[in-house]
């Protein structure tokens, strides 16, 4: 053929190329081998077209050369060189293109196997795509030349894939899937159509809804084959205009519920969806086009139908179209809550009846589901409004729900969102209840200790996320709380109470001068009415038991009842702390711990009459000397040594009650080194007399007459003595804080002034 050419001998070429073109006959290879050979002979025809130019340049009749090839033998490479020869008569516009195009796909149809009819009618496309009749080109005849572009590139859409579709029913059915491999790798020959056609400047948006889109969904429709509605649905939703989508919204959607029930049609409309949300996002211009055409309420009338029509489709594939549709409506309508609490709804709808989502593919996509609001608003108040987020949320299985609980708490943390009323608290401990209490029968013990400490870190992190001005308010969102909290087990509440009490005694500072006992409609919410509230909620916690963290909390609310002016609520508090430690708190450590707690407080409390207060301190000293270590007695002792001394408070300067206490501990010390020097043979450390020591100097500057210099200086030199001992072990932190507080003596001597008088005569040794 190439000796042809380079002869210019036309009848050789014609008679070589048609023999080439006879290897297109065979039905031996596979459409992927089939492919190779048509690319080899495309580019051979490219070069014979070319040949056909200046043949026609020449001097030879385009006419008489499109009858002359026309007598090739065989119908296949007849057809080939037809098209070929059609091009170049195109080009030479002896004739109208129209009319040489419905020529050549007319005499296409003599081809009907699936395979060679496919690659020659592909092959009429690429010819010819350059060729059409267009506003602006230069074979646009007269005003119906569009519509014959049109019709032309649709005849061959439909005949290629028919033909397509014909190759799916041609030979045994256990090659069924090999048969649907090689139509996919195919598809592209038919989808090429739908490409030009989008490319014609002449198919405008009234051209496209009244012919093009009905012509195609037709086809769509009426092929019935699985792959080609999937393939064809997807390549008309890319290659089409946003624009032609919106404006022809219900014809496309209308064809979805005809199609095959096995036909993927979840990820056309939603990547139908994203390509409208995309067009949306792009302008806002564009968004009351999308009210006009009522967009929303066509697509999900859409997917209403096409789940009501597909009834074997798998809940993750339904629960995707509503996470797409959600998706469209945040993005198009982000003000319309109706829509997407219609979405919503929906989805439960479609879930009701069905059992917890055990399937991790559903679950990601309903956490998805309920995520896309949290981050479109970040806000979970305006979450709170859709009154069908709950429903959803109790399709999760227990673990999905937890996890999608924690999305909704950081979400609060991270926007410090503000729950400011007690329906709004009330809504979101419903969709949070997954960490209040326990959802199903799974044992709390089965779960990460880790995960729950951190699960339930959370939930207390929240208490502080809740918060009004109004204190009516206010205490109806702590009851809405402690009523959820309550039902949390033994396990929770030592989390959560803490945080709630101290949310509590937020309100009750506010309200701090308010007459506890005023009653009426003027004050509803009195420091006196939270106390009691507190009281019942660290109960709770003591009976669970947490008795130390419930004891702290007790001293919590003393200090604040203290602070109030409510004597009694305040001595009501310090009974059940002493309970506790009473009845409870049976651990040395623990003990030693609480009882420097409860002298603490006690400290601080200026309330307390005289008799309370005697009755209080009195428990506190009887505790501390039975405590079950001497050193620990030693210093429980000494410590309340500040229980008669207040410096603010003139009425609590008890000198001799002080110094007895000092005395008490002195005596402990002492005997807590006679048994260490009979258990362990050594006299131990004089680390309790040197902190002794310093609680003598502390009362001695308070101006505390009973402590005197001549008591100092006794204990200094006992010291002094100790040190001296033959079996005395060496403690060099003692020795370091004894050397301190003879540097602080001599200091203060040196200092001089009233002060300095008073220590006069304390005589030291220089350190």
């Amino acid at each position: 053929m190439h000796r042809s050419l380079d002869s210019n001998n036309l009848r050789d070429a014609l008679k070589y190329s048609a023999q080439m073109l006879s290897e297109l006959r065979t039905s031996r290879l596979s459409p992927h081998k089939y492919y190779e050979l048509y690319m080899r002979a495309f580019d051979e025809l490219r070069k014979l077209e070319m040949f056909f130019k200046e043949e026609v340049q020449r001097g030879f009749s385009v006419i008489d050369l499109y009858e002359l090839v026309q007598h090739a033998g065989n119908i296949l490479p007849r057809l080939y060189l037809l098209c070929t020869v059609g091009s170049v008569y195109i080009k030479s516009k002896e004739a109208p293109a129209k009319d040489v195009l419905k020529d050549l796909v007319e005499m296409c149809r003599g081809i009907q196997h699936p395979v060679r009819g496919l690659f020659l009618r592909s092959y009429l496309s690429q010819v010819s795509r350059d060729k059409l009749p267009d506003i602006g080109s230069e074979y646009e005849g007269d005003a119906d030349s569009v519509v014959e572009s049109v019709e032309f590139v649709l005849q061959n859409f439909t005949e290629m894939n028919k033909l397509w579709v014909r190759m799916q029913h041609q030979g045994p059915v256990r090659e069924k899937e090999k048969r649907e491999k090689e139509r996919s790798e195919l598809r592209d020959l038919v989808g090429k159509n739908l490409h030009v056609l989008s490319q014609i400047e002449g198919v405008d948006l009234d051209m496209y809804k009244e012919t093009v889109l009905p012509r195609i969904l037709e086809q769509v429709v009426n092929c019935k084959d699985e792959i080609a509605q999937y393939y064809l649905m997807d390549c008309t939703i890319q290659v089409f205009p946003d624009e032609y989508h919106l404006q022809t919204l219900e014809t496309l959607l209308g064809a979805f519920p005809q199609l095959q029930p096995t036909v993927d049609i979840k990820t056309v409309l939603s990547r139908l969806m994203e390509r409208l949300s995309n067009y949306a996002a792009s302008s806002t211009e564009v968004l009351p086009e999308f009210l006009q055409v009522e967009a929303f309420a066509k697509l999900s009338n859409a997917i209403g139908k096409v789940v009501e029509a597909q009834v074997d489709m798998p809940v993750v594939g339904a629960i995707s179209l509503y996470v797409s549709l959600l998706t469209f409506t945040l993005r198009v309508h982000p003000d319309r809550l109706d829509y997407v609490d219609q979405v919503l709804g929906a989805c439960a709808k479609k879930l009701i009846g069905k059992a917890k989502l055990e399937d991790s593919k559903a679950t990601k996509q309903i956490v998805a589901l309920l995520s896309a609001p949290l981050e479109k608003y970040n806000d979970i108040v305006t979450a709170l409004k859709l009154s069908n987020y709950p429903r959803v949320m109790d399709h999760l299985d227990a673990g999905t729900n937890k996890v999608m609980a924690v999305v909704i708490i950081q979400s609060i943390m991270k926007n410090m969102t503000c729950i400011s009323t007690a329906d709004k608290v009330e809504a979101l401990f419903e969709l949070i209840k997954g960490l209040i209490k326990d959802m199903d029968e799974t044992p709390v013990d089965e779960l990460d200790e880790e995960d729950f400490k951190e699960e339930q870190n959370s939930v207390a992190r929240l208490i502080h996320m809740l918060h009004n001005d109004d204190p009516e308010e206010m205490l109806k969102i702590i009851c809405t709380v402690r009523k959820h909290f309550l039902l949390g087990g033994p396990r929770r509440l030592p989390f959560t109470v803490p945080p709630l009490v101290f949310s509590a005694l937020k309100l009750v500072r506010r309200l701090q001068g308010q007459d506890g006992d005023v009653t009426g409609e003027e004050v509803s919410v009195t420091p006196k009415k939270i106390f009691q509230i507190l009281h019942q909620t660290i109960e709770a916690l003591s009976i669970i038991p947490s008795p130390e963290l419930a004891l702290r909390l007790y001293l919590q609310c003393a200090e604040a009842a203290n602070d109030c002016d409510l004597e009694p609520v305040a001595y009501e508090f310090f009974t059940q702390a002493f309970i506790l430690y009473e009845e409870e708190v049976a651990d040395s450590k623990a003990q030693v711990t609480a009882i420097h707690l409860i002298i603490g407080t006690l400290q601080r409390m200026n309330i307390f009459g005289v008799e309370n207060r005697d009755t209080l301190t009195h428990k506190s000293t009887g505790y501390s000397a039975k405590l079950l270590k001497k050193p620990d007695q030693c210093r429980a002792v000494y410590a309340c040594a500040h229980l008669f001394w207040v410096d603010d408070q003139d009425g609590i300067k008890d000198g001799e009650r002080v110094l007895l206490c000092l005395k008490r501990a002195l005596r402990i010390a002492n005997a807590a080194q006679q048994m260490a020097n009979v258990t362990r043979g050594s006299s131990g450390s004089v680390a309790l007399f040197v902190e002794i020591l310093n609680k003598y100097l502390y009362f001695f500057e308070k101006g505390n007459l009973q402590i005197t210099s001549a008591a100092i200086q006794g204990l200094v030199e006992l010291i002094m003595n100790e040190l001296q001992s033959d079996n005395m072990t060496s403690d060099p932190s003692a020795d370091t804080f004894l050397a301190s507080t003879l540097r602080y003596i001599q200091f203060q001597k040196q200092k001089g002034g009233a002060m300095g008088e008073k220590y006069e005569q304390i005589k030291v040794a220089k350190v």
